[in-house]
């Protein structure tokens, strides 16, 4: 395959197109323009050629030569040759130009070929004589081609100056391309700001603007790194230190009982770090996805509440918690159903870590208007107005309250509420006295007749 220079640039590209169309546009030209001039050429001197033989009907022996160029001496071959004979097949009269013509003639217009030319014949008989006049077409198709010529020289001339004017102005055209490629090339590799899309073509629009959206996604998830990595670092320093001083009582311990003790402390402290590694783990996913890891799909919040309600009872039962879905309407909205589950799962088990025993903890799912509100609310102790906002972020407790939490599991329902685009309100129950966390998502069309997993 033969690749065109340049072949992947646009001003190349657009170069030999027009190139090509300018070629092929002259090309086109210069044939109608012979084609035009040859039969306007023909009809000229097929008029002189019958003007000719009538006005040798008298007898006269006349020689009548047509200039092609103008006024002058008519060059060899443009004359007209000129034959006369009786009606009895005397030859009378030929002018100067040797060129056989037919003594048998073809009253009108004829071609003939003679001495390897090609000539055009005009017979006329008069009641005493036969005359014929002929002329070489090579005359006729070399002043066709004189004048296609001249047609196609302005456009072969400005062929040129089209080029130019076609680069200057692909060039300026694509101005904010190489503007906006430059940008790119000198950016730093941890340099993720949008790109400038002011004067940008319409055509290439969209690419910079889906690449502004890809930049914003590496930026975030970038970010989403940072803050897991340095968090990650900070919040297992603790943990750690604690099973290393676990793991040093084991190591002292003097007597079975307290080897005993010393191991029931460590496994509770490898439980408290393994929870706070995956809870690390869950909302570095839900920050770093932005949603993009799989499309939304209709979903049965009742469904999710129900699956997930359901693995809690054993944590429930284990404090005497009554635990309880106390409404769930078939309700279908569009999310994502690992992430919903992740955030009912760290409600309840948010709800039924600081309710004593013997308390209440809530689920429900309500249709209100053309929402679906997914609350779950508590008997414990609650949460102060002014705490209510700050315990959203990574690792904040509420002064005062048991250490045995990371601090990440309302961190995680926010990154799970935003993901979703949905409000999230934390307010005192009104009913059981504790804290109420409240999710309200936008309802979609009907959920299928068949259950949903």
């Amino acid at each position: 395959m033969i690749r065109l220079p340049g072949a992947h640039s646009l001003r190349a590209r657009l170069l030999w197109l027009l190139i090509a169309a300018i070629s092929l546009a002259a090309l086109i030209q210069g044939a109608l323009a012979y084609r035009s001039a040859l039969a306007e050429a023909d009809q000229i001197f097929d008029y002189h050629m019958q003007q000719m033989a009538m006005s040798l009907r008298s007898g006269l022996p006349v020689t009548v030569t047509v200039p092609m160029d103008g006024p002058g001496e008519a060059r060899p071959g443009e004359e007209f040759a000129v034959q006369v004979w009786t009606t009895g097949g005397l030859l009378v009269f030929r002018s100067n130009l040797r060129v056989p013509l037919p003594t048998r003639v073809i009253l009108g217009f004829a071609d003939m070929r003679a001495n390897g030319a090609t000539y055009r014949v005009y017979s006329l008989a008069s009641a005493t004589h036969v005359i014929q006049v002929a002329q070489d077409l090579t005359v006729r198709r070399r002043m066709a081609g004189g004048l296609a010529l001249r047609a196609v020289v302005p456009t072969a001339v400005m062929g040129p100056v089209l080029l130019l004017i076609v680069w200057w102005a692909v060039g300026a055209s694509l101005a904010p391309v190489a503007r906006v490629r430059r940008q790119v090339a000198l950016r730093q590799p941890d340099e993720l700001s949008e790109l400038d899309e002011q004067g940008v073509p319409d055509e290439i629009q969209p690419l910079v603007r889906e690449t502004n959206l890809l930049f914003g996604r590496v930026r975030r998830a970038f970010e989403a790194q940072k803050s897991f990595v340095a968090d990650a670092a900070h919040e297992l320093r603790s943990p750690l230190a604690a099973l290393r001083l676990q793991v040093q009582g084991l190591q002292r311990a003097p007597d079975d009982e307290a080897r005993t003790i010393a191991v029931t402390r460590l496994m509770g402290g490898i439980d408290r770090a393994t929870r706070l590694v995956d809870q690390l783990l869950i909302l570095a996913r839900q920050q770093a996805s932005d949603g993009a890891s799989a499309p939304a799909e209709l979903l049965s919040l009742a469904d999710i509440a129900r699956l997930e309600l359901a693995e809690a009872v054993p944590t429930a039962q284990a404090r005497h918690i009554d635990l309880g879905l106390v409404q769930a309407d078939e309700v279908a909205v569009q999310g994502h159903r690992e992430a919903l589950r992740i955030l009912v799962r760290n409600l309840l088990d948010n709800a039924l870590k600081y309710t004593p025993e013997g308390g209440t903890v809530d689920l429900a799912v309500r249709r209100d208007g053309t929402s679906a509100v997914l609350s779950v609310e508590d008997s414990g102790p609650g949460i102060p107005e002014a705490d209510q906002q700050r315990v959203l972020d990574r690792f904040y407790r509420v002064p005062g309250t048991p250490s045995t939490g990371s601090g990440l599991g309302l961190a995680i329902v926010k990154a799970v509420a935003e993901l979703h685009g949905a409000p999230l309100s934390l307010e005192r129950s009104q009913r059981l006295g504790g804290l109420r966390v409240a999710l309200r998502l936008p309802e979609s069309a009907p959920i299928p007749t068949a259950p949903l997993p």
